[in-house]
């Protein structure tokens, strides 16, 4: 979950800095108070906290919502209603479990890792050949990450600077406090995640928000631009693209982390298609726990 950007992205320089710095002030707040809590009712109350009062406001249910016709148009009215409301929840959980640096890693530490891509990791990682492992804002995506950095693999990651600097600014420091290093994208980013790579390391990457420019590839059914990147780094340094997902169970506090088996080598757009639809197929399963917050489907945009 990210900060909410200001309205107009032409407001005044002074303007977007003082949204940004009051807004990164209220979510410090929110997790200082949620951190203070035990960590079961700790991530209930966020999950509540964002479904009922921050998600209607920063207008991501509306977005949900849209997202929601758009996809399921023969869906009824109180089911998307009520998808949007348990993707918000999710989203909350999500963000406040992602802080709670202690509790969290902790906690996937017990998990046991499941399906054909797990063994295909280990092999990897003994022959020193590096892993792309990818997935999508499902769940909670960092759940996999921290249950495989606690048996030992060198799990990167590679984020997306936040719009608000205050807010980002210690939003990657929950990522680096689950072990494994973190690459901004960008040219720095991209030359240290790149030397991961080819020392034999993994790297997590998410492939499911729009991308500017990128092919137009098949979603839920819908045009959707989708960036060939996880796809194109693999076939570069003979990586493993393995699809992985952090699945919430329904006590809502544990999970259940799924490696698929490795996606064939092909070409980039045929194996991100591929992963499109691993990533489809798993939203139709449990289409709550996708975040239908993002812009995805924006192809008739450049």
């Amino acid at each position: 979950m990210s900060a909410p950007a200001p309205r107009d992205a032409n407001d005044p320089p002074q303007l977007r800095k003082f949204v940004h710095y009051t807004t990164n002030l209220l979510i410090v707040a929110v997790i200082r108070l949620a951190l203070a809590l035990p960590y079961g009712l700790r991530v209930r109350f966020v999950g509540w906290l964002v479904q009922h009062v921050i998600g209607p406001v920063a207008g991501y249910r509306k977005r949900a919502l849209d997202n929601l016709a758009l996809i399921h148009p023969e869906m009824g009215d109180a089911q998307r209603q009520q998808i949007a409301s348990d993707c918000l929840n999710n989203v909350g959980r999500s963000f406040i479990e992602n802080y709670s640096a202690r509790d969290f890693p902790a906690r996937m530490a017990k998990i046991t890792p499941e399906g054909p891509g797990f063994a295909a990791l280990e092999e990897a990682a003994a022959a020193n050949r590096p892993v792309i492992l990818v997935t999508g804002h499902f769940g909670n995506y960092e759940a996999t990450r921290a249950a495989l950095v606690a048996r030992g693999f060198d799990i990167g990651g590679l984020y997306r600077d936040m719009k608000n600097p205050y807010f980002n600014a210690h939003y990657v420091k929950t990522m680096e406090a689950f072990g494994g290093p973190v690459f901004p994208q960008g040219r720095k980013g991209t030359a240290g995640f790149v030397r991961h790579l080819k020392g034999g390391g993994q790297l997590v990457l998410l492939f499911d928000q729009h991308v500017m420019y990128a092919p137009i590839l098949d979603f839920m059914g819908e045009p959707a631009r989708t960036a060939l990147s996880a796809a194109e780094l693999a076939l570069r340094y003979d990586a493993l693209l393995i699809p992985f997902y952090g699945i919430r169970q329904p006590d809502g506090l544990s999970f259940q982390t799924l490696l698929e088996a490795p996606v064939p080598h092909s070409d980039a757009q045929t194996m991100t298609q591929a992963i499109n639809d691993s990533l489809a197929a798993q939203v139709a399963k449990r289409p709550e726990q996708w975040f239908w917050v993002h812009r995805r489907w924006r192809s008739h945009e450049p």
